[in-house]
């Protein structure tokens, strides 16, 4: 509340004078007002929503069989940090050749979408990052697979039989 301080001013004798009153504002209820403004707008503004992309899983609890993947159906994905292996077979096969590319759109995508153009509907895309790989390079994986408009991939830990393909080929 304001206070008003009527103690005056002036001279004792001589010319009355209008008495000069000073003011005092107490600002306690205003930095109440400030303080309570920014406890709503802070609990009130919405912060950035996280971006997810919608991940499906088998149920645990379901024992259908499933159906086997052709080979020739099938491109298997080995993301490196800042490569991307890819192959088509079993990696232990002779015949089987491991190619490298990037992630951008005339390197792994363009790979994914000409094979699923040959393929079909049936193409699947098996993913298998490599012990150097980051979560960036999966995301970008997944994304691929999103940008592909691919439904049907798979994402499973690399295995020794890969990991040596990748080293035989020296690249």
């Amino acid at each position: 509340m304001a206070e008003i301080d009527s103690s005056g001013g002036g001279k004792k004798g001589g010319k009355k004078r209008s008495k000069k009153m000073s003011t005092k504002i107490d600002m306690t209820p205003m930095v109440d007002l400030g303080f309570l403004l920014i406890t709503f707008f802070m609990l009130t503004t919405t912060l950035a929503k996280p971006v997810t992309m919608q991940l499906n899983m088998p149920d645990k609890t379901d024992t259908k069989e499933t159906s086997p993947v052709k080979l020739s159906e099938t491109l298997t994905v080995c993301p490196d940090e800042n490569k991307v292996y890819y192959y088509q077979g079993i990696p232990t096969e002779a015949g089987t050749v491991m190619q490298v590319t990037n992630y951008s759109e005339t390197g792994i995508r363009k790979v994914i979408a000409d094979l699923k153009a040959k393929v079909g509907s049936n193409f699947t895309i098996v993913i298998k990052p490599t012990k150097k790989a980051k979560y960036r390079n999966m995301i970008d994986m997944l994304d691929e697979c999103a940008i592909t408009n691919n439904k049907r991939y798979a994402l499973l830990e690399i295995d020794p039989d890969t990991e040596a393909l990748i080293k035989r080929s020296g690249k």
